[in-house]
């Protein structure tokens, strides 16, 4: 199991949106062959900043098949517009 983080920014007055976004994004995710969990964590030193936490089977869960697939195509629609650059994406997995 690995976690992908996401590190969104957002352009200003679109923090809602992007919210409402991921929400809305979150059965294409959890539908997604190899996906476990999603959730969403808010800066509070910068409400612009958020992480978007994605637990996959494996790393080409993530990078293959959820990029090749429509969810991906439908996550990218609920929220691209609201992004102020592209996100950082890495991927993590638990040690201690």
């Amino acid at each position: 199991m690995v976690t992908e983080f996401a590190e969104i920014e957002v352009k200003p007055g679109m923090e809602a949106e992007f919210i409402a976004g991921v929400e809305k994004s979150k059965p294409a995710f959890l539908r997604s062959e190899g996906c476990h969990g999603v959730s969403l964590v808010r800066s509070v030193e910068n409400p612009l900043k958020f992480v978007l936490h994605v637990q996959w089977e494996s790393v080409d869960h993530h990078m293959v098949k959820f990029r090749a697939a429509p969810e991906f195509q439908e996550w990218r629609s609920n929220v691209g517009h609201t992004f102020a650059a592209p996100p950082n994406v890495w991927h993590g997995e638990k040690v201690a």
